[in-house]
């Protein structure tokens, strides 16, 4: 990690609404690095060695969430392997216990900047994720589980959004639309942070 303060820019959406999609993009073109919440529970996961793995599998399995401290920790370690001092933290924070757990972490550690919403119709959020499910071979991505992360989300998550819009943080996307409509719109909210640095 760089010795200056890491900026921390948190993407928030329900499932399906682009947000990878759309970090990815902004990674390529822009200086930040993508981190997601997710990849880096499933790529830890994925190591048959881990502790940790065999605990963040049992909780992607039943649609709960991971314990915030593994997350946090997941977090730090990727920042402070990277050469940036820019990141996008895709899918985090989901819930107020994650709030918590991060503010306890990572307190002082970072600027957050801002929280990049994607907001997106839930009937669109299904489809897409229906639709990546055929290729990602993700194994979230079919209907029971679906319900599940769709549920979570609006327990969940949708009152972590409302809590960082009256912080004034929240950036609103309309995520319904096509990737390079969105993409022009994230341009504008990171043009407008950049200018106000």
């Amino acid at each position: 990690m760089a010795s200056k303060k890491p900026n921390v820019i948190f993407v928030l959406g329900g499932p399906g609404a682009g947000k990878g999609t759309q970090c990815a993009r902004i990674a390529e073109t822009d200086d930040y690095a993508h981190l997601s919440a997710g990849e880096l529970l499933r790529d830890e996961a994925a190591k048959p060695d881990s502790t940790l793995g065999k605990e963040i599998n049992e909780h992607l399995k039943n649609g709960s969430i991971v314990p915030v401290a593994i997350t946090c920790k997941l977090l730090e370690n990727a920042m402070q392997n990277s050469d940036k001092e820019n990141f996008l933290i895709d899918g985090f924070p989901r819930n107020q216990d994650n709030i918590n757990g991060w503010q306890k972490a990572m307190d002082g550690k970072v600027n957050i900047r801002c929280v990049l919403f994607f907001d997106c119709d839930e009937q669109v959020c299904v489809i897409r994720c229906l639709e990546r499910g055929k290729a990602s071979g993700r194994t979230d991505d079919n209907t029971e589980s679906l319900r599940k992360r769709i549920i979570t989300y609006n327990e969940s998550t949708l009152p972590v959004i409302q809590m960082y819009e009256k912080a004034n943080l929240v950036k609103r996307i309309d995520a319904s639309n096509d990737v390079d409509t969105v993409f022009q719109d994230v341009q504008s909210v990171l043009s407008s942070i950049k200018s106000s640095n």
